[in-house]
């Protein structure tokens, strides 16, 4: 069972950055999509990017488009979410989830949270 542990939430003002990263404890088969997902407070878990492990093929909502970046750092089976130009409704639990397809998981890591201060 491949276990997922996200780090690197903190808090940061508008226009700032933040880097998650995604740690997977097992072995990544070639037909993982690994997928980060925010639940901003009182709204409903969303999907925010993704990228497929075995071409690194990258997948971004339209609302985070031109402003994160995810990335995979192949040899310690990390996932990274780049954040730039953070803006406060970007604001709440980032997850990471590792499914078969884009804007899906069975498996997910505990979250961690991302403040964005106006």
């Amino acid at each position: 069972q491949v276990q997922l542990e996200e780090s690197g939430g903190g808090l940061a003002q508008a226009g700032g950055s933040l880097r998650l990263s995604c740690v997977a404890s097992g072995r990544l088969y070639s037909s993982s999509v690994m997928n980060w997902f925010r639940q901003g407070p009182g709204k409903e878990r969303e999907f925010v990017a993704a990228l497929r492990w075995s071409n690194s093929r990258t997948y971004y909502s339209d609302s985070v488009k031109g402003r994160f970046a995810v990335s995979r750092e192949y040899s310690k089976n990390t996932v990274y979410l780049q954040m730039d130009n953070l803006k406060p409704e970007d604001t709440g639990v980032y997850y990471c989830g590792r499914g078969s397809n884009i804007g899906e998981a069975f498996s997910w890591g505990q979250g961690t949270q991302v403040t964005v201060s106006s």
